[in-house]
């Protein structure tokens, strides 16, 4: 009866075998298709720049397109002209219409071209897939376009089309559309494998444009968790994410991107650490503010002073959760102003700051009243921010912990293990866990911290899991040791700074260890790959990216600018076609000069995986969903015939 019930609905969709027949047909027809072309990208860092870029120039995929069509036919100027006019539309037609002393022409001749790259990214695609995705006022004409094959019988067709748009003075515009259309279309699944958020300048507009992407999923990283914490109100979480923020000059996005009012926070560090240098303390300056330009001296004041508080916070913390096992940690308490020294694992050692005005020795985890007056503003801000908000809700509905998609796992940091290889397993609120259970279980518990927020100590502050996430020994975002925060702020011997990897990084270049995880996951090891990022791939120093026997790709090349002098690149994207993989190594994203131009370097290419045989929309998560309508749609045609269900006209 279920099953009839469910039929019955099925029938006023499809009313009568004709019709039923009719959509059998098509998705069978679409399950024959060639796989549509993922992206893999990981560890964005606030980078919009680099991001944007590298997608609307489908990472170097749509220059070799250009390429392929027009070698021998465009000089390499022409071809490069056409790629920077997809890859920034608005730029290149502003620079072409200063110059060009026919910019109609231009235009049309432009039109023309791109027309012919659009076929080429979306020869692959139904046509009906293909008009979802191209925009909502020109989709006709450009549907049009596409297919206006019959040269003798459609030319004055197509050219009216085009001469109409630019008569009516729209060629900007359609081109504008139809240069972001060959982009979307090139890509059509885009995953971001952790951490979006922290160091680079505009993490908001990343999430912006990711929010107006048609298809896209979220592995969290601990630099998304400590956000996602801080959304919720947590105390440890808040005052991480102003550190971290604060320290790389990140006051536009802070301020005017997020709105979070940091007021309170200067004029406290203005008085508190007045005539204070704060010498270890200035940020890194890698982009400048636009909007809100803090002073580098005051800017080092508020760094301290938000470090001392997640210090103390932090503290309370690990003293609340004792499973947490972070004892180590517990650092204020160690240290003697007399003697200008802090205990460290056992260890004294001279601190390079003793100025710490509102450290109690008495009860150094203690917030000072201005302190607290400090972290309720920063509370009620962030709490209140609309647009963080609204991006914290868009990475929950749309990622989780850990993603099998197409047959590959992904995750951001690795599989918590013991040093013998086995999973390791983590203890929380009196619970043991382990292997893909572990990702389960968090996965779940993030969820609830964020919708169903507990805020009694009995069961921890709601956001204390995330703020463990982000630097706890057994998280799997985070996979080390320790995180120093401390110990790089006040102690200058560098061999405290050291932060050692868990057992996980020290194994998983082992063939039997990725085999491992993908068989906890119920994956198959002859054909499934581990997609992750976090750490970053040394390639100056002879790393590699691919590990576990060629069954891991750690595709977190520094596409932060604070990485690439250690990585030797720019980042990674892996790129995943019905023929197989291949990784897309890039070179530095160089923003666009004062007379408008830019330069775009394409990205080194290199084949990782080909596949035995061309895999089809039938072979993946998508076509398994085809799979059961098409049964569905069997099983409707069979009750038509059957006399179960009414035909109707």
């Amino acid at each position: 009866m279920a099953d009839l019930k469910y039929l019955t609905r099925l029938a006023k969709e499809y009313p009568n075998q004709k019709a039923a027949k009719a959509e059998l047909i098509n998705l069978r027809a679409i399950l024959a298709l060639p796989k549509g072309t993922e992206y893999f990208l990981s560890d964005l860092h606030g980078e919009d720049g680099a991001f944007i870029h590298m997608l609307k120039s489908g990472s170097g995929t749509i220059k070799r397109r250009i390429d392929e069509r027009f070698d021998r036919i465009l000089t390499e100027e022409d071809r490069n002209q056409l790629a920077s006019l997809i890859y920034d539309a608005p730029h290149e037609l502003a620079r072409q219409k200063a110059s060009a002393e026919d910019f109609d022409g231009w235009c049309s001749t432009s039109i023309y071209r791109m027309i012919e790259i659009l076929k080429i990214v979306s020869s692959k695609y139904s046509r009906s897939r293909v008009r979802r995705r191209l925009p909502k006022y020109w989709g006709y004409a450009i549907d049009e376009l596409l297919h206006a094959d019959d040269v003798e019988n459609r030319q004055h067709y197509y050219s009216e089309i085009i001469n109409s748009v630019i008569e009516m003075g729209l060629a900007e515009d359609f081109i504008t559309e139809l240069a972001e259309s060959i982009w979307r279309i090139a890509i059509d699944q885009l995953h971001i494998i952790g951490d979006i958020f922290d160091r680079g300048p505009h993490p908001d507009r990343i999430m912006d444009f990711l929010m107006d992407f048609h298809d896209v999923d979220f592995q969290w990283g601990n630099h998304d968790v400590v956000w996602m914490g801080a959304a919720t109100g947590n105390w440890a979480c808040i005052a991480n994410l102003l550190r971290m923020n604060i320290s790389y000059n990140n006051f536009d996005m802070l301020e005017i991107g997020y709105g979070i009012n940091l007021r309170p926070l200067a004029s406290f560090a203005e008085k508190v650490y007045a005539g204070d240098e704060c010498k270890k303390f200035w940020p890194h300056v890698l982009d400048r503010n636009i909007y809100d330009e803090i002073d580098d001296a005051l800017a080092a004041k508020m760094h301290k002073a938000i470090a001392i508080m997640q210090f103390k916070i932090e503290g309370q913390r690990i003293k609340s959760h004792p499973e947490y096992k972070l004892e180590k940690r517990l650092l204020l308490d160690k240290i003697d102003l007399k003697k200008g020294t802090v205990v460290v694992e056992g260890k004294e050692w001279p601190l390079i700051d003793t100025n710490l005005p509102t450290l109690d020795p008495a009860d150094p985890y203690a917030l000072s009243p201005e302190e607290e007056e400090v972290m309720n503003a920063l509370e009620a801000s962030i709490v209140n921010s609309e647009k963080l908000q609204k991006h914290i809700r868009f990475l929950y509905s749309h990622g989780a912990m850990y993603s099998v998609a197409n047959g590959n796992l992904l995750f951001h940091g690795c599989i918590p293990i013991t040093e013998d290889g086995e999973f390791a397993e983590v203890e929380l609120r009196g619970k043991k866990f382990s292997g893909k259970r572990l990702l389960d279980y968090l996965d779940d518990q993030m969820r609830k911290a964020y919708f169903s927020p507990d805020r009694s100590e009995e069961n921890g502050l709601s956001g204390d899991l995330m703020w463990y996430l982000w630097l706890g020994p057994d998280s799997p975002l985070f996979g080390k040791e320790k995180m120093t925060t401390f110990e790089r702020l006040f102690i200058a011997d560098k061999a405290t700074h050291k932060e050692p990897a868990r057992p996980y990084y020290k194994l998983n270049n082992e063939r039997w260890l990725a085999e491992k995880i993908l068989r906890e996951f119920n994956l198959d090891p002859s054909t499934a790959r581990i997609l992750n990022g976090h750490v970053p791939v040394k390639i100056k120093n002879g790393e590699s990216p691919i590990k576990g026997g060629g069954l891991i790709y750690v595709i977190d090349g520094g596409i932060s600018k604070a990485y690439q002098k250690d990585t030797g690149i720019a980042g990674y994207t892996l790129i995943y076609n019905s023929r197989g993989m291949m990784l897309a190594e890039h070179k530095p994203y160089k923003p666009i000069n004062p007379d408008g131009t830019q330069e775009f370097t394409s990205p080194t290419m290199k084949i990782v995986y080909t596949l035995p045989e061309r895999k089809v929309i039938m072979d993946t998560d998508s076509g398994r969903g085809l799979v059961e309508q098409v049964n569905d749609l069997m099983e409707l045609i069979r009750a038509f015939k059957e006399g179960l269900i009414k035909e109707e006209a």
